[in-house]
């Protein structure tokens, strides 16, 4: 009903090609923007700091890790360290005195670079092979950043980050601090949807699928597996250092453990890989959605006058937590976004259910 094509002409390439054809997706994406725009006075501070703004962030990243593992199909169980890289890169930049925005960029090109590391691994070995290749690059990665004082400043060091200055202008407020996260999110989210589009996506795709096939047509894996991986670490470096800038404002090697990339990998897993509103879903329901449980257990406890212990009241939400994903996984194997999808695909139809048979 609300997502029906009848009356939508295509009269140009142009309009063929449009992102959003259909006038009702136009009007979500035109809320969905205004209402980020006015996050600020919407929400709460703390929703906007705490909430809303690493949200954003972590989306990013989660878009960067769906690029070589939704659309090339390579397992990557490093990508917490590629931010790390990228984060330390941006901070050390800052600290020496180059502009905000060009230690960003830095940050995203010394990601890449470590980032063709991984690519080698990728190109010799595949499947849990790869998977077990890049979690060993990971822990390499932390030793090295933990273990080498003129990246990290020693195991348990600290690295202040500066302050953000944009275009010389130091960013301090909230507001402004969120508005720099939304315009690198919204930034990722154009690039990765353009990306479905081109040639560079479509070749992606093939070698996911089958890269002895691909290779049969002319699309050569060597390169685009290696072009999959430096465009994801560029966005995983960039993500890193504006993730410290933002949010945490200092730096610390256990800020990007192997725990965030199993945190960053189960958010596209649950989110839906090669799904771009997945990724957003994905990071909201790893990243959000735990406190928001504990929040409602511990009420629950309370309005039923339940006599929880402490102990069991911080491991009942886990509990719950663990089963969302495993009920959302058995209900649709292919994540959040294809639960949109199906909605979506179910609304363009509706009432009349029999024009899909």
């Amino acid at each position: 009903m609300f997502f029906r094509q009848a009356g939508i002409f295509h009269t140009s390439y142009g309009a063929d090609r449009a992102l959003f054809p259909i006038p009702v997706d136009r009007w979500m994406i035109t809320v969905l923007l205004l209402l980020a725009l006015g996050a600020p006075w919407i929400v709460s501070s703390l929703a906007l700091t705490s909430y809303v703004m690493p949200w954003l962030v972590w989306t990013a990243a989660a878009l960067g890790l769906n690029l070589i593992l939704g659309w090339a199909g390579q397992f990557h169980f490093g990508y917490a360290a590629i931010m790390g890289i990228g984060a330390y890169t941006a901070v050390h930049g800052a600290r020496y005195g180059i502009p905000w925005e060009i230690a960003v960029i830095l940050g995203g090109l010394m990601a890449t670079v470590v980032g063709i590391v991984f690519a080698f691994a990728a190109l010799r070995v595949k499947g849990l092979y790869l998977a077990l290749s890049t979690l060993a690059l990971q822990f390499v990665m932390d030793w090295v950043i933990s273990h080498v004082p003129a990246i990290s400043g020693g195991v348990s060091a600290t690295l202040q980050a500066p302050s953000l200055r944009l275009l010389g202008q130091a960013v301090t407020s909230e507001a402004g601090l969120y508005y720099v996260a939304l315009a690198w999110c919204l930034l990722v989210t154009m690039f990765m949807l353009n990306l479905k589009r081109t040639a560079l996506g479509r070749a992606l795709v093939a070698v996911r699928e089958k890269d002895f096939a691909a290779a049969v047509i002319g699309v050569q894996s060597f390169y685009f597996k290696a072009v999959a991986f430096a465009t994801s670490s560029f966005i995983g470096g960039v993500s890193g250092a504006v993730l410290i800038f933002t949010f945490y404002r200092a730096v610390t090697p256990e800020q990007f453990s192997v725990d965030v990339s199993i945190g960053l990998l189960a958010m596209v897993i649950v989110g839906g890989l090669g799904s771009i509103i997945g990724s957003f879903f994905g990071a909201a329901f790893i990243l959000l959605l735990p406190g928001q449980i504990n929040q409602l257990i511990a009420w629950l406890a309370k309005l039923a006058g339940a006599g929880i212990g402490v102990e069991a009241l911080a491991h009942i939400p886990h509990a719950v937590y663990g089963a969302l994903i495993i009920i959302v996984l058995l209900v649709e194997p292919m994540g959040l976004g294809k639960l949109y999808a199906n909605v979506r695909n179910y609304l363009i139809f509706w009432p009349f259910g029999y024009a899909r048979k």
